[in-house]
């Protein structure tokens, strides 16, 4: 009879403690998929940057060897009509402006700050917080069991170890419930209004102007494109180059047969860059890396806070469960039998202590 009051008392603490773990296994799982997210938009956003420092670099490079060879070349050739010295050296003048400008377009080329970095930062952080609440959640599981085993079988021993156990978790739920409540609240606090903070945080890491930094950020019609200039003045001087190097083609090309191959190269490298150039613009605007700052956002201020506020539930529940286990077991401690140690021998053991008195009985009784 004892023993079923017993069991029940723990049942009763165990079900909320039960349905906390599985919401703690939720909550942990919620944060982890947070957190990945906001990694992956970070290794996004870091690739569109290099890929951005790339093309510009690749650019700038090719028009140069252009203008060191070809133009040289050309220019060589075409010594006897100085008109169309003018025209090369005018198409080398273009070339000169379209690298300026378009060095001025790898924004992110020096900055201290790399994506790259806090996403690896983040990721070996959430990896040993996501182990250390799986140890948690199945600590408290073997507790729960192994509480309730002991209760069924009366066993003392692993009664005094499961309350031990139990203070121990205890005092790590109360500890885990106050790091989560104080994260919960920063932040909520962040995600109220996070345009401001992180823009201001950006800009003293990296040192960007706040125009380049509003236009990724925000993303509107109200902001300009900072790069919209350069961008400009660099497709105006690749259509001159395109056009000289046509007229150089129709004028020169009969007059002097050895200005042909210049030619031609000065129109493939031309027509590279142009396609580059294009790829360059899709990358520059706003809404690429302002999708990765969206999905950045929405896995930290969605996924990881709902996370963690599912963490908080587990860790009121378990400590409300553990409590009253803690409560509950020095009841049932003096609701077990004073044979407790001997409650598992078998009657027909000859080592029992039990059947060795009546042995010693039966022989005093002859």
């Amino acid at each position: 009879m004892f023993g079923g009051k017993n069991r029940g008392a723990a049942g009763g603490a165990g079900r909320p403690q039960s349905a906390g773990i599985g919401i703690g296994f939720y909550g942990n799982s919620e944060t982890s998929d947070g957190v990945s997210q906001l990694s992956s938009a970070l290794l996004h956003a870091n690739h569109t940057l290099t890929a951005i420092d790339h093309l510009v670099l690749e650019m700038v490079e090719r028009l140069d060897e252009a203008v060191r060879t070809e133009l040289t070349t050309l220019e060589e050739v075409l010594t006897q009509r100085m008109e169309l010295v003018a025209a090369a050296r005018g198409a080398r003048r273009q070339a000169e402006t379209v690298a300026q400008q378009l060095q001025g377009l790898a924004f992110w080329r020096g900055v201290p700050l790399s994506p790259v970095q806090v996403a690896e930062d983040v990721s070996f952080v959430e990896e040993y917080r996501w182990l250390a609440y799986v140890l948690l959640l199945l600590l408290e599981l073997l507790v729960c069991l192994f509480t309730l085993l002991g209760l069924a079988r009366q066993s003392k021993w692993l009664v005094i170890v499961m309350t031990v156990m139990s203070l121990l978790v205890l005092v790590l739920s109360w500890g885990s419930m106050g790091l989560e409540a104080a994260t919960a609240v920063g932040l909520s606090d962040f995600c109220s209004s996070p345009d401001s903070y992180i823009l201001n945080l950006t800009q003293e890491e990296t040192g960007l102007g706040s125009d380049i930094l509003n236009y990724y950020f925000l993303c509107n019609q109200a902001v300009s494109n900072p790069f919209q200039q350069r961008l400009t003045l660099s497709q105006r001087a690749l259509a001159n180059i395109h056009s000289q190097l046509q007229g150089l083609e129709r004028e020169a090309v009969p007059q002097f047969p050895s200005a042909q191959k210049p030619v031609l190269s000065l129109e493939e490298t031309l027509n590279v860059t142009e396609g580059s150039f294009h790829q360059l613009v899709a990358l520059l605007h706003c809404r690429g890396l302002h999708k990765d700052y969206g999905a950045a956002l929405r896995g930290l201020c969605e996924d990881t806070l709902e996370g963690l506020l599912f963490l908080l539930l587990f860790s009121l529940l378990s400590a409300g469960a553990l409590a009253t286990i803690l409560c509950s077991l020095p009841r049932a401690w003096a609701l077990f039998p004073p044979s407790d140690d001997y409650e598992d021998t078998d009657d027909d053991d000859p080592f029992n202590p039990q059947e060795s008195k009546r042995f010693v009985q039966w022989q005093s009784s002859i």
